[in-house]
């Protein structure tokens, strides 16, 4: 049997759309703080403002975005998010003081909620279904591979050049953003089915899918550890004395990722969800733990190998167990449900473990942030592993009884 086709235009296009603007979202997390302290005078204390405002506008517009796509169409919803995601690139070149930079995240946070709820829902529909795993692994890659190529371009234009060049390549990738989703065709199932065939969910249930909700929590909790590499990773490595070793940091995180993304979506496919889930989340809390006791170099990229191999396999995972839960009008709504408890692991790690870091040290935060990876395989065998294994079992009884 012939295998439907997974990289398509429209593939490609949704893709890329993600990697442009997760390449402006990496490169500015790295970059903007110091354009604050240098251009702005802001004070340390107001630096995690500017990560946090950000996060906290996209994670509000999330579960809005997921609702106006069962109404607008997805492609509506998507365009109007990066247009707003532009136009916040650009003003990034006109800011004078740290309150209006501040209000501008606000609003880029809006572009960025609206745009990548968006893409992941638009993604789960252009995967052909017996290859959903595979391609939603692909579709993580670009975001995967935004991580290494943001902060890398980021840092570099600010020591070469200046942070005026950072914004200008941040312009021209929105811009290269909206290209993408011009070009890009989306069926609107939601428009025509909760118009016309299915009663528009009403209360809550209208911007939060509750059958995806378990694996949200789980993401939420996985995220929550992994905070501790994105926001103190490299701070860590200049106090240990790896800086050179840190600017390969995530390059070897890449490489590994990439290396094990034509098996792994293959394996959620062929072998069920858990054969790739638990492996992958013991990878993530032993490269943790590795971090914690890193005394060279060596030990400290290995910790980025196995971090990458096993967060990056997680996180295309837990999404495609989101959107798999839900209706196909519905997918919208789980991918914003997935991404509000995701982005909220991440916002409230960082600023939890930030605490957690002056009382323990680095080396002690990474202790504990492994522990809780390790917790997260029990919150995934409660919340969605059993249950997953028990449906499988069914359908391997259900096969051999045919």
């Amino acid at each position: 049997m012939q295998k439907s086709k997974l990289w398509t235009k429209d593939f490609l296009a949704v893709s890329l759309t993600s990697f442009f603007v997760f390449v402006i979202f990496y490169m500015l997390t790295v970059t903007l703080p110091l354009f604050a302290t240098d251009e702005l005078h802001a004070s340390k204390q107001s630096l995690g403002l500017i990560v946090t405002i950000f996060l906290v506008s996209g994670i509000v517009f999330r579960p809005l975005a997921g609702k106006w796509m069962t109404t607008l169409g997805q492609k509506k919803v998507l365009l109007i998010g990066v247009f707003i995601f532009l136009i916040g690139s650009i003003l990034y070149m006109n800011i004078h003081s740290l309150s209006a930079l501040l209000l501008l995240r606000v609003l880029h946070g809006i572009g960025f909620g609206m745009s990548t709820t968006a893409t992941g829902a638009i993604v789960a529909n252009v995967i052909p279904e017996q290859r959903k795993g595979e391609g939603m692994g692909y579709y993580a890659t670009f975001m995967n591979l935004a991580m290494v190529v943001g902060p890398f371009v980021g840092l570099t234009l600010t020591n070469t050049l200046s942070h005026t060049a950072v914004f200008t390549v941040a312009a021209v990738s929105s811009v290269l953003a909206v290209l993408c989703s011009l070009v890009l065709r989306v069926p609107d199932v939601q428009a025509s089915s909760a118009t016309n065939e299915i009663q528009p969910a009403k209360g809550l249930a209208a911007f939060f899918e509750y059958r995806s909700l378990p694996i949200s929590v789980a993401g939420l909790v996985v995220a929550f550890s992994y905070a501790s590499v994105i926001s103190f990773v490299s701070i860590y490595a200049k106090e240990m004395g790896f800086t050179q070793a840190s600017s390969f940091f995530f390059v070897v995180y890449a490489v590994c990722l990439l290396a094990s993304r034509p098996f792994t979506g293959k394996w959620f496919d062929q072998y069920g969800e858990n054969s790739v889930v638990y492996p992958s989340i013991l990878s993530l809390a032993i490269g943790i733990f590795l971090l914690s006791q890193a005394t060279t170099s060596w030990v400290f990229l290995l910790a980025g190998a196995l971090i990458g191999l096993g967060f990056g396999t997680i996180t295309s995972s837990f999404q495609s167990i989101a959107v798999k839960k839900a209706s196909p009008h519905r997918r919208g709504v789980a991918t914003a449900t997935f991404f509000v408890f995701f982005d909220s692991g991440m916002g409230l790690g960082s600023f939890l473990l930030g605490i957690l870091s002056t009382v323990a040290g680095y080396k002690g935060m990474y202790v504990f942030c492994s522990i809780v990876a390790l917790l997260a395989i029990a919150v995934y065998l409660v919340l969605h592993g059993r249950k997953s294994q028990k449906q499988r079992i069914i359908s391997q009884n259900e096969s051999l009884g045919k």
